[in-house]
């Protein structure tokens, strides 16, 4: 049986991602935890923030034990599986219909960037991974680098979530696996694709306007 704690993670968890931050009193989440304390969450967490914060964090340690796992039986200088490793977990999780953290990560987006509120150890989990895959980017200018993954990390994230709202709607989607290879295949061209003329003319003229505002 779940403690009260928990229980109110996981409604704040499904009731944020269904409603937005802004969209649902504390007292709500207490009721439909089903607590007697309609302060429940101030008395487990002190603030909506810290809630918001634990929401975050909740899940967040079985995933990076769940990367470690695919890590340790990954080629590590091969691209592919270095982005499957790290992301494949997160894929799973959108497959479960009684989670809904991925929609509150998206929530959560419009207000901040998720990893500045994480622990400190899940965010040296997440850098590794930006250092590991970053390194294997050879043909990608480095000044490139580090958006491309925040890019791939985030479409990654919202196609996910668009699969479940499909699903929740009954509308068809493609199989698990087809899913999960073409999604992976997307996020290694994403990452790995040589720039265009075009971008590489923008990235000059960004640098030099660094350069000059030095």
């Amino acid at each position: 049986m779940r403690s009260a704690k928990e229980r109110l993670i996981l409604t704040a968890e499904r009731l944020y991602a269904l409603h937005g931050l802004d969209g649902v009193p504390l007292r709500q989440i207490a009721i439909e935890a089903g607590t007697a304390n309609k302060s429940a969450v101030q008395y487990h967490f002190g603030s909506k923030d810290a809630l918001v914060t634990a929401v975050l964090a909740n899940r967040v340690d079985d995933l990076d034990r769940r990367r470690g796992l695919l890590y340790a039986r990954a080629d590590l200088q091969d691209v592919r599986a270095v982005v499957e490793a790290q992301h494949l977990p997160l894929i799973e999780l959108g497959e479960d219909d009684t989670c809904y953290y991925l929609e509150f990560v998206e929530q959560l987006q419009r207000k901040s960037h998720p990893l500045h509120d994480l622990p400190a150890s899940n965010r040296l989990t997440e850098q590794a991974y930006y250092d590991r895959v970053g390194a294997l980017l050879e043909s990608v200018p480095v000044e490139l680098r580090e958006l491309r993954i925040k890019q791939a990390t985030a479409a990654c994230l919202h196609i996910c979530t668009d699969r479940r709202r499909s699903r929740e709607l009954g509308e068809a989607v493609p199989p698990y696996g087809v899913h999960v290879s073409q999604l992976l295949d997307s996020l290694v061209g994403m990452l790995t694709l040589e720039p265009s003329r075009e971008t590489t003319a923008a990235l000059e003229a960004w640098s030099g306007e660094t350069i000059g505002q030095r």
